[in-house]
C-alpha cells in the first residue's frame, strides 16, 4: 500500500519539529505545531514568555524553555498550577484559555484564525497571526502557479521573476500595457466590480492561495517522510525476534494502512483544490471565486491538524533514527511507544475534512 506514496521523493529537513529545536520568536507562527503565547491577553505574566506546542503524543503542552543544552522543558497544562503563580489570573480566565488552546489541532496561523474566534479568544494583535516576511518569500515558488493563471488573465503571459503578492499588486495598480488595461475592465466586469477595486481583488486572492501555498509546501516535507516511514517499519518483518512479537506486527499493519489512507486522502485532496482553481478561471465570476474561496478555507483546520501530526511524528523519528542511527529493536520500541499514540486521531481529522461533493 506505501507504493502510492513512492512519488514523493527524498525525504526533506523536519528540524523545526526536532525536541531540541530552539525557539525563534520570529518564525514561531510560521511553524504548525508552536503557539507564542505572548500574542495572547494573559493576566499571568509567566505564561506570556512560554510557547504551546504539540508534543509527540500530540497534546497540546505549554513549553517554558527550549535551548540545545537543556531540551524542552513542557509541562502538562493539568499542572500548570506547579509552575505558575495563578493568583494573577483572578478570574481564572487564564486556565480556561490555556485549555482551550491544548484542544486545537495545529497551531498554523490560518487554524489559528478560525479556531480562536470559535472558541471566543481574543489576540493582542490580529496582524500577529500572519506569516512571516521570510515565510512569504520562501512560498513564492508555490504562489507562481496560483498567480499565473491571473497573469495571463491580465497580461496574456506569466512572469516568474514574481517574488511577492505586494509586486502583483503594484503591477496590477499601474498597468504598463494597453491591452491590460482593457483586460482588466474585463475581470472587473466578470467579477462585478470597479476597475479600481481590482487591488482588492488580488488581495483576497493571494490571501486565500496563499494559505494553500503554506499547506502545499508543509506536505511536501512532510510526505516524503511519512513514505520513507512506512518503508523503515517493514523491515520489522524481516527481523526474526521482530516478525515474532504479534502485536509489533499488528501495529506495523495498522500504521501502513491508517498513514497510507492519510496521505493518500490528502494527496487526493491537494489535487481536488487544483482542479476547482483552475475551473474557476475558465468561467470567473462573483460565485465561483467565492465558492473557490470557501472551499478552501473550509478545509484550514483538518489541513492544519493533520500535517501538524503527521510533522510531529514524522519529525521525531527523523531526528531520533536519520542518517542510519537505531538498530531494528530501538526502532521497534519507540514505533510502540511514541509513533503509535495519536494516529487515530490524525485519521479522524482527515475524515472529518468537508467533502468536495456536498461544497
Amino acid at each position: 500500500m506505501a507504493d502510492v506514496l513512492e512519488n514523493f521523493g527524498n525525504t526533506p529537513s523536519l528540524g523545526e519539529y526536532y525536541s531540541n529545536a530552539e525557539s525563534e520568536p520570529a518564525l514561531d507562527m510560521d511553524a504548525l505545531h508552536t503557539l507564542p503565547l505572548s500574542i495572547l491577553p494573559f493576566q499571568t505574566s509567566g505564561l506570556k514568555r512560554a510557547r504551546m506546542i504539540k508534543n509527540i503524543q500530540l497534546e497540546g503542552v505549554v513549553e517554558i524553555f527550549n535551548d540545545i543544552k537543556s531540551g524542552s522543558g513542557q509541562v502538562n497544562i493539568n499542572q500548570l498550577s506547579t509552575v505558575f503563580d495563578w493568583s494573577e489570573d483572578i478570574d481564572g480566565k487564564d486556565q480556561n484559555i490555556i485549555r482551550k488552546l491544548s484542544n486545537i489541532n495545529s497551531y498554523d496561523v490560518y487554524t489559528l484564525r478560525i479556531s480562536l474566534r470559535q472558541l471566543g479568544i481574543e489576540v493582542n494583535e490580529t496582524e500577529k497571526l500572519k506569516l512571516s516576511e521570510s515565510k512569504n518569500k520562501e512560498l513564492s515558488k508555490y504562489m507562481v502557479e496560483f498567480t499565473r493563471p491571473l497573469m495571463l488573465q491580465i497580461y496574456g503571459d506569466s512572469d516568474s521573476n514574481i517574488e511577492s503578492l505586494d509586486q502583483i499588486i503594484g503591477m496590477f495598480k499601474s498597468p504598463d500595457q494597453a491591452k491590460a488595461l482593457e483586460n482588466l475592465r474585463r475581470l472587473a466586469s466578470s467579477l462585478k466590480i470597479k476597475i479600481a477595486e481590482i487591488p482588492n481583488f488580488i488581495e483576497d486572492y493571494g490571501d486565500i492561495f496563499m494559505s494553500l501555498a503554506y499547506f502545499k509546501e508543509c506536505a511536501d516535507k512532510i510526505l516524503p517522510n511519512v513514505n520513507s516511514f512506512i518503508r523503515e517499519i517493514q523491515i520489522f518483518k524481516e527481523n526474526r525476534h521482530l516478525s515474532s512479537q504479534l502485536d509489533l506486527m499488528k501495529t506495523c499493519e495498522y500504521l501502513d494502512n491508517t498513514l497510507t489512507y492519510i496521505a493518500t486522502s490528502l494527496t487526493e485532496r491537494f489535487e481536488s483544490f487544483e482542479k476547482h482553481s483552475q475551473d474557476m478561471w475558465n468561467d470567473i465570476n462573483p460565485d465561483t471565486f467565492r465558492k473557490v474561496k470557501g472551499m478552501i478555507a473550509s478545509h484550514h483546520a483538518t489541513l492544519g491538524g493533520v500535517l501538524c501530526g503527521l510533522a510531529v511524528k514524522m519529525g521525531r523519528w527523523q531526528e531520533k533514527f536519520s542518517d542510519g542511527r537505531g538498530g531494528p529493536v530501538q526502532r521497534s520500541e519507540f514505533v510502540m511507544s511514541e509513533m503509535r499514540a495519536g494516529i487515530g486521531l490524525i485519521e479522524q481529522i482527515e475524515k472529518s475534512a468537508p467533502d468536495f461533493s456536498k461544497i
